[in-house]
């Protein structure tokens, strides 16, 4: 289980850190145990009762499901989510990420991030989500739209159709868009620059539906360390993003691939095995949390930060080392490679918050590689 930090005996903890603690619980409550936090289950090696799999057969390639159409992932359009109270959500993100409101018609609100992504949230009732949320959560990522070059509308179309994803236009102005289907079913909007990704940073008076959370924490947002998707057959899926979208993969652990999404950021692709005949099957694809990189970071003053404002501060290196008794233990978070801590929105989205910048991008994949795909000394 998700548990605080540990403390010295005798500490009495503030107000403000039990309501943390008490919100960590919630946390647990809503699934987001310790597992959800481990990095591959092949992490720790093969062979083994998380990696029944030899390293051969675990990281064997597969067919790709179709040719590369040579494109590349340029920006982030947008991410969108939906929720019960998409004015609460927007209004923490501004205070505890320092996003800007583009935005805002009554229904969904706009938020850029920096000037290099934008969300949109996305007010819905009980039982009209477009994607059916987790049981017990009020909020779900619905898909994800990003800008490629080069653009040439006829001719993405073309691609598109003679790669059987059956595009469906979306164009507004001389904002142009496609939207198709990846393996799983989930929505990818492939885009032109002349939407939400062309006018960031133009000034507005949209205001805020709900009033500041807390204290603005004065960070900025300055990468997208990765976006958390699980998906049925992890290597169908990274082929699908490679081929179509030029994503990168850094490399094949087992039960996931990290890909880097041109110079906008990465994903982990994380899901079943196809050489695993006892994998489970999921319904569908969905994103489960996001890390954002932000600065300035300092362990100590984001972790007060988070609990001075009554938010969980769930720390997480996704690495361990052997310690008593050959049980692994996670590593201190001032000394490890990847540091970053998980806390919970309002509407109970697992959100991730870290040190990582696009010039150590690959530091969790190397912090967190199986020692079998090393190179040999």
């Amino acid at each position: 289980m998700i548990g605080p930090e540990s403390r010295d005996a005798g500490d009495d903890p503030s107000s403000s850190e039990r309501r943390a603690i008490l919100k960590i619980a919630g946390l647990a409550a809503l699934g987001f145990s310790h597992p959800v936090f481990a990095q591959g289950l092949c992490r720790d090696g093969y062979e083994q009762g998380r990696c029944p799999l030899s390293r051969e057969i675990a990281t064997k390639a597969i067919e790709p499901l179709f040719a590369p159409t040579g494109w590349k992932t340029t920006a982030l359009e947008s991410i969108t989510f939906e929720m019960e109270n998409y004015g609460k959500e927007a209004a923490f993100y501004v205070a505890l990420l320092g996003w800007k409101l583009r935005s805002d018609d009554g229904r969904q609100a706009v938020l850029d991030i920096g000037d290099w992504g934008s969300v949109v949230f996305r007010q819905v009732s009980r039982g009209s989500y477009s994607v059916a949320p987790p049981e017990g959560r009020k909020i779900v990522v619905t898909g994800f739209a990003f800008v490629i070059e080069p653009w040439n509308a006829r001719q993405v179309a073309a691609e598109l159709e003679k790669r059987g994803l059956n595009p469906t236009a979306d164009n507004r102005g001389k904002f142009e868009s496609f939207h198709v289907k990846d393996p799983d079913g989930w929505g990818v909007q492939i885009c032109n620059g002349f939407g939400l990704a062309g006018s960031r940073g133009t000034a507005n008076s949209a205001a805020l539906a709900e009033p500041l959370p807390f204290t603005p924490t004065g960070w900025h947002t300055v990468w997208l360390d990765h976006v958390s998707f699980r998906v049925n057959n992890y290597k169908k899926s990274a082929s699908f993003y490679a081929n179509l979208l030029g994503w990168t993969p850094s490399y094949d652990e087992g039960s996931q691939n990290e890909l880097l999404i041109g110079e906008v950021g990465d994903i982990l692709v994380r899901g079943g095995n196809p050489f695993l005949s006892s994998a489970p099957t999921q319904h569908g694809a969905y994103l489960d949390h996001i890390s954002f990189g932000i600065a300035p970071w300092d362990v100590d003053a984001v972790r007060a930060a988070l609990l001075a404002r009554g938010l969980p501060a769930a720390a997480d290196t996704s690495s361990a080392h052997a310690g008593p008794e050959g049980k692994y233990v996670k590593d201190d978070i001032h000394q490890a490679a990847f540091q970053s801590y998980h806390t919970v929105t309002p509407s109970g989205f697992d959100l991730q918050i870290s040190w990582m910048t696009k010039d150590k991008r690959l530091a969790l994949a190397t912090a967190v590689k199986p020692k079998a795909l090393l190179p040999a000394e």
